[in-house]
């Protein structure tokens, strides 16, 4: 029998959940749920210096509102915990210890004045940037250049230390990426990463592969910059527990702005949100807007994002959560990187929009409304308003302007686009068809058009000229649905009292 798959995302709690780091949450998401699996979450927090008070929660908020919540978490339990690796520290030591004996790793007792001295000496013009490898190993402190008497002593004084991988010569690590096909690297070019660091906590490198071991995880996807620390990983994984122990590896393709990885800096300049939910930041105090904030459904988000790096072979765009776990693949996600477009973004959105249901935007709805302040909004009511306006609002912030007018009465209106053809007979007009609609029955836009229709005629005023201000005398400007439409959900109370209230202005 296949082992049951197992997938995770493993975010540091340090800031602000990207556009990229949602798509790898959710094609996890989604391979798991298409594979009957399971989507664990894992809190990668041992670079203690880069944390971030509030991040882990904020994480968990965003994947919350994206409808992608883990089965596994430091917040759902389960039976590989814990889930933040800071609680599992003791875990490390123990495989750290098991590679140097093996002679896969080694103890380095670099000072950070010793490392830099490195880079210094070893610079040129073929290798500008030096890193601690093979070519400089054996002139650095570490366990491979002293005599094993004085490493005895210099641990058992508690010298400061890290423990490095120690990366064969001039060999090949390969391994078949289920997006990229078989890939190989030269072992030589690779550097030896720190695998446990001075204050006892693992590097990223050793945690993941002991942490992907013990949690059984069978398919690793992760962003293409992972790419080049695959040949240590993989090596990790041969010397602790074997090739057929190591999950399946995809490594997804860029998010690419204007130019290049899109970044917050492509967010500020351009002004379209980078990060799922807007995330503040305690430590400098910014404030970044997010997809949630700017008025984006989450079914339209997930949407959006499936579709960046890929798509089912058709040219079917709109997805529910739904379709998305029964048609996704991994092998159909591209390998070469996504534009990222604001203005199709926001066409998902407003296809969302119009398809969703008038009950699942009342929430929504009514916090935009209650923007300047709570009101106090009759439910039945707000559902004709947003049946009225839905189809006009691309974001869901849009609903304030589409539709305020329909709660109170417009604090000012565009004059300037009714006086200079006002007319006695447009006044006359006007208060006849208030006489009108006070008799009239069946109060709706079919009724209201016709009675406005058949009066224009009758008083051989073109309709056409009537309607705008009509408009502006409900609503305040050039804007808005059908204006009989408005009239309707408005009301005849409304409606008249509107009318009237404009004519003094207009026949002063």
């Amino acid at each position: 029998m296949a082992k049951k798959v197992r997938v995770r995302f493993a975010p540091s709690p340090t800031g602000g959940l990207h556009l990229g780091g949602v798509r790898t949450v959710l094609y996890n998401y989604l391979f798991a749920k298409k594979n009957g699996g399971d989507f664990v979450l894992r809190i990668e927090d041992t670079d203690q210096n880069r944390y971030v008070a509030g991040a882990e929660q904020y994480i968990f908020d965003c994947l919350q509102w994206a409808g992608l919540e883990p089965d596994e978490s430091p917040i759902h339990g389960g039976p590989y915990g814990p889930y933040r690796q800071s609680e599992r520290k003791d875990l490390y030591r123990q495989y750290a210890d098991k590679l140097i004996k093996d002679g896969h790793a080694y103890y380095a007792f670099d000072t950070p004045e010793e490392l830099e001295k490195m880079r210094h000496d070893f610079k040129n013009e073929t290798n500008p940037s030096p890193q601690y490898d093979h070519s400089v190993r054996m002139k650095m402190r570490n366990s491979l250049t002293i005599p094993g008497e004085e490493v005895k002593k210099l641990l058992e004084e508690k010298t400061r230390f890290v423990i490095r991988i120690k990366m064969p010569e001039n060999d090949t690590v390969s391994f078949t990426d289920m997006i990229r096909g078989d890939v190989s690297f030269d072992t030589s070019v690779v550097d030896d990463k720190v695998l446990l660091k001075a204050d006892g906590m693992p590097t990223y490198h050793l945690a993941v592969v002991v942490d992907d071991y013990l949690m059984k995880i069978t398919h690793a996807f992760r962003g293409e910059e992972w790419l080049s620390s695959a040949p240590v990983h993989i090596l990790l994984w041969k010397y602790l527990f074997g090739y057929e122990h190591m999950p399946a590896w995809a490594h997804l393709p860029l998010i690419l702005g204007p130019s290049g990885k899109l970044s917050k800096r492509d967010g500020a300049k351009y002004g379209y949100p980078v990060f799922a939910m807007t995330w503040n930041d305690p430590k400098t105090g910014e404030i970044t807007e997010g997809f949630r904030e700017k008025g984006f459904l989450p079914e339209a988000f997930i949407n959006l994002l499936a579709l960046l790096g890929w798509n089912d072979g058709t040219e079917q765009e709109i997805f529910s959560k739904e379709e998305l776990i029964e048609k996704f693949s991994i092998e159909r996600v591209h390998s070469g990187g996504a534009k990222f477009d604001y203005e199709k973004a926001k066409w998902f959105n407003h296809e969302w929009i119009k398809r969703s249901d008038v009950q699942s935007l009342k929430y929504e709805v009514r916090k935009q409304l209650s923007r300047d302040g709570d009101m106090a909004i009759d439910d039945a009511f707000l559902e004709k308003v947003i049946a009225l306006v839905k189809d006009r609002c691309t974001l869901l912030t849009d609903f304030y302007d589409q539709s305020i007018f329909l709660f109170k009465a417009p604090g000012q209106y565009d004059l300037d686009a009714i006086k200079p053809k006002w007319s006695a007979a447009k006044a006359a007009f006007f208060e006849d068809y208030c006489n009108e609609l006070q008799n009239i029955t069946g109060w709706n836009t079919e009724t209201l058009e016709t009675k406005f229709k058949e009066l224009a005629a009758q008083k051989n005023i073109k309709a056409g000229e009537l309607q705008l201000p009509f408009r502006i005398m409900l609503v305040g400007g050039k804007f808005g649905p059908g204006v009989f439409a408005i009239a309707e959900v408005l009301g005849k109370e409304e409606t008249i009292r509107r009318i009237k209230h404009i004519f003094r202005f207009l026949n002063s």
